[in-house]
C-alpha cells in the first residue's frame, strides 16, 4: 500500500528571508514562510506566542480566514466569542506579517482617508452622522479589546493631535473642528502653536493643531500577539507558512489549497489588505492601490533631547501634509516617524527615501539632527480607489466576504471591521446600511498597474502643495 500523501508533507517549513522588494502589483504572492520585516515592533515585542504550525493535511472548516493581521484575527475572535464559530486562520508567512507589524501604532478615530467634511460632500449629513457613530462605536470596541488580559500592547492614551505644518492650513483645521463640534457633537478643539509647544510637543513646523480626544498609541506587534493569544484561547486555529496557492469551489465549498494540504471551508473571510495577491480571487483583483509607507525609529533620546523636543505625550501625532507624517514619542524614549515612500517595491531600498524621512524629522525637531537610527522599514498600505474601506459580501450567491481598504487608518478600525465581517458571516448583520457595508470596493480594472505613472506625478504635485504653495 502506498503511503498517505499527507504523511509525507513536512510538519515544519524552513523560514525564508525577508524580501525588501516585494511588490503586490508585480509579484504573484507574498511568498511562503518569509521572515518579518525588520521593524521596531518585531525587534522589541519579545517571544511571539505559539501558533498551530503550518497546515499539514486536508481538513474541513466552517470558516477559513485568509490573513492573520488585525482584521483576520478580530474576525476570528468575534466569530468564536459572539457566534460560536471556530475559524481556521491562514497566513502565507509569519503571523501578522504584513500591515499589522509595519504600521505606526496609532489608533485614531477615523477609517479610510476621508475627513468628516468629505463624508458630507459624498453622502450627505445624515449618512455622515451614522458613519461617525460607527467610528465612535469602533473606538469603544478597540478600547475594550486592548483592556483584555491577553492583550498587553503598551497603550499611550491621550487623544490625537492633527498638527498644522504651516500657517495656511489653520483655517481648514478650524473649520473641521467646528464641524466636528456642531454637526457631530464631537468635542475637538483648536490649539495654538504656543499651547501645543507648552503642553504637547515642540514641533518647530507647527502653526497649531486640532486636538481630538480619542487617540491611543500602541505597540503594533504586541497588539497582534495579544489578538492571537485571545483568538487561540477561544479555540481558533492559526496557521503560518500556509499560502493559498489554489482556490476552487466544489458544491458550494471553498477548497483552499496550501503547500501542506487543502482546507475545505464553507465560508471564506479575506483580510489580506495591502498584501492581497493579484490572483487570489477575482473579486479582489484591482480593488486596491497598494502604496508604500516608510518608517524609522531613533535611538533613545537623552534628557536634554527630550526637553528640546518638548515631548509631553506619547499620543498619536499627525501633520496636515497630503503625504502626511505620522510620529510619536515611544515609551522607551525613542521617536518614531513615518510617511509615504517609494512608488515601487524595486525602488524601496533606495537610500533617498530614508534620507527624506530623516530630513522631515530634523525640520520638526532640530535637536535631533544627525541622530542615530535603531530601525528603518517600509510596508504596503491598502488604499482603496475611493479612499474608504469596505466590509462586504461581493457575491450574494457565494460565501465569500472581505474587509480591507483602510488607507493607513486601520489600527483601530480593523477591530470593528473584523467584528462586522463576523456578523455578516454569522447572518447577524442587522442595520449595517452604511456605504462601506453595502457596496464593493471600486475597481479600475487593468488600469490599476498603470496608475503608478499618475501616482508619481501626483506625488510631485502634493509635494508642491505641501511645501511651496
Amino acid at each position: 500500500m502506498s503511503p498517505d500523501p499527507g504523511s509525507l508533507r513536512p510538519k515544519h517549513w524552513p523560514k525564508s528571508s525577508y524580501d525588501p522588494h516585494y511588490d503586490p502589483l508585480v509579484d504573484a504572492g507574498p511568498g511562503h514562510n518569509r521572515d518579518y520585516a525588520p521593524t521596531y515592533w518585531i525587534g522589541t515585542a519579545g517571544t511571539p506566542p505559539p501558533d498551530d504550525g503550518p497546515i499539514s493535511g486536508d481538513s474541513d472548516a466552517e470558516v477559513g480566514v485568509i490573513g492573520s493581521g488585525y482584521t483576520g484575527l478580530s474576525c476570528a475572535i468575534h466569530l468564536a466569542r459572539e457566534h460560536g464559530i471556530k475559524a481556521v486562520v491562514l497566513d502565507a508567512n509569519t503571523i501578522a506579517w504584513g500591515c499589522s507589524t509595519r504600521n505606526g501604532g496609532q489608533a485614531q478615530i477615523s477609517s479610510g482617508r476621508l475627513k468628516r467634511s468629505q463624508w458630507i460632500q459624498r453622502w450627505g449629513v445624515d449618512v455622515a452622522r451614522k458613519m461617525h457613530d460607527e467610528i465612535v462605536e469602533a473606538f469603544e470596541l478597540f478600547r475594550s479589546l486592548i483592556a483584555e488580559p491577553e492583550i498587553d500592547c503598551d497603550p499611550q492614551d491621550g487623544g490625537h493631535f492633527y498638527i498644522a505644518h504651516k500657517p495656511g492650513v489653520m483655517p481648514k483645521l478650524e473649520a473641521e473642528s467646528k464641524l466636528l463640534n456642531e454637526v457631530f457633537g464631537y468635542k475637538s478643539r483648536i490649539m495654538s502653536r504656543d499651547e501645543l509647544h507648552e503642553t504637547v510637543v515642540k514641533d518647530e513646523e507647527a502653526a497649531g493643531a486640532l486636538m481630538e480626544p480619542d487617540g491611543i498609541s500602541i505597540h503594533a506587534a504586541k497588539l497582534a500577539s495579544g489578538y492571537m493569544r485571545l483568538a487561540r484561547k477561544l479555540g481558533v486555529k492559526i496557521h503560518p507558512a500556509s499560502p493559498v496557492m489554489g482556490w476552487k469551489t466544489v458544491n458550494g465549498v471553498n477548497h483552499l489549497t496550501t503547500p501542506g494540504g487543502t482546507v475545505r471551508a464553507k465560508t471564506v473571510a479575506l483580510a489580506t489588505a495591502g498584501y492581497t495577491p493579484p490572483g487570489l480571487h477575482k473579486r479582489t483583483r484591482h480593488r486596491l492601490m497598494p502604496v508604500l509607507s516608510n518608517s524609522m525609529v531613533t535611538r533613545p533620546l537623552d534628557a536634554d533631547e527630550i526637553a528640546a523636543c518638548g515631548f509631553k505625550t506619547g499620543s498619536p501625532l499627525t501633520d496636515t501634509r497630503t503625504l502626511r507624517h505620522y510620529y510619536r514619542f515611544l515609551p522607551d524614549g525613542c521617536v518614531q516617524i513615518g510617511s509615504r515612500s517609494a512608488i515601487t517595491g524595486a525602488d524601496a531600498e533606495n537610500p533617498k527615501h530614508l534620507q527624506r524621512l530623516q530630513q522631515s524629522l530634523y525640520r520638526k525637531f532640530p535637536a535631533l539632527t544627525g541622530i542615530d537610527l535603531d530601525y528603518s522599514w517600509w510596508g504596503w498600505v491598502d488604499v482603496s480607489h475611493d479612499m474608504m474601506p469596505r466590509i462586504f459580501q461581493p457575491d450574494p450567491d457565494r460565501r465569500i466576504f472581505y474587509a480591507m481598504g483602510y488607507g493607513g487608518n486601520g489600527v483601530m478600525y480593523s477591530a470593528q471591521a473584523g467584528k462586522r465581517m463576523a456578523q455578516m458571516i454569522a447572518g447577524k448583520a442587522q442595520n449595517l446600511d452604511l456605504p462601506i457595508f453595502t457596496s464593493q470596493l471600486p475597481g479600475h480594472g487593468i488600469l490599476t498597474p498603470f496608475r503608478r505613472m499618475g501616482q508619481r506625478m501626483m506625488y510631485g504635485w502634493y509635494w508642491m502643495q505641501d511645501e511651496k504653495l
